[in-house]
């Protein structure tokens, strides 16, 4: 005869599981498995920008496709187990991103989870939120930036086309926390200091050989 949990403690399992889950670092486990430690060079930091940066492309896609993964099936553990805990288990997956347990509380900045729970959550605003971020990459060449402005642009895509679905709080605290875990991108960026990824302003490029 099945178990039948009292629905605080299954709320309480999924949003361990989806810590735990977004502890699982794309570039760490990776990193293990060629020997490097991503938080060791570059910028120091566990996240897919770092991983393309000091590893090459082939592993920095390996390492997002790994952070989409948990992130998706965070958000959808939850719609199967505690539907009314879904986007706090993809914010809880952010935070095991962030601060992962499994690799001493040092990961990245928890873009990844976040857009793969909501390929699962709502599947229809990442579009526009990759595109977003794909115009500020290509007109300033600043990926932190762009990170920032598209994960903003969360709250705004809430307010305007779903204002009665409930996400609206859970898109706030989205777009708070990725500031947060960008906020010496930020810093850097008002100092004159933040890496600019030239490859990406490929229209530069483009007008100076006219």
């Amino acid at each position: 005869m099945p178990v039948s949990l009292p629905p605080a403690a299954l709320a309480l399992g999924v949003l361990l599981a989806a810590y735990l889950l977004g502890s699982l670092s794309g570039s760490l486990l990776l990193g293990r498995l060629r020997g490097v430690d991503v938080r060791t060079q570059g910028s120091g930091n566990a996240g897919g920008t770092n991983a393309f940066r000091t590893q090459g492309l082939r592993f920095a896609l390996g390492a997002v496709a790994i952070d989409l993964g948990k992130g998706a099936l965070s958000a959808w553990l939850a719609l199967r187990f505690a539907p009314d805990w879904a986007w706090a288990a993809l914010l809880a997956a952010m935070v095991g991103h962030v601060w992962p347990l499994w690799h001493g509380f040092r990961g990245g900045k928890g873009a990844g989870a976040g857009v793969g729970g909501l390929l699962v959550l709502w599947p229809l605003v990442v579009p526009l939120l990759v595109g977003l971020w794909a115009l500020v990459l290509v007109a300033s060449g600043y990926v932190g930036l762009a990170t920032v402005i598209a994960a903003a642009s969360l709250t705004l895509w809430a307010w305007l086309l779903a204002p009665d679905a409930g996400p609206l709080g859970y898109c706030i605290v989205f777009s708070l926390f990725i500031a947060f875990t960008h906020r010496a991108n930020l810093q850097r960026l008002w100092q004159g200091s933040e890496l600019r990824f030239e490859g990406a302003r490929f229209w530069r490029r483009g007008r100076a050989r006219s």
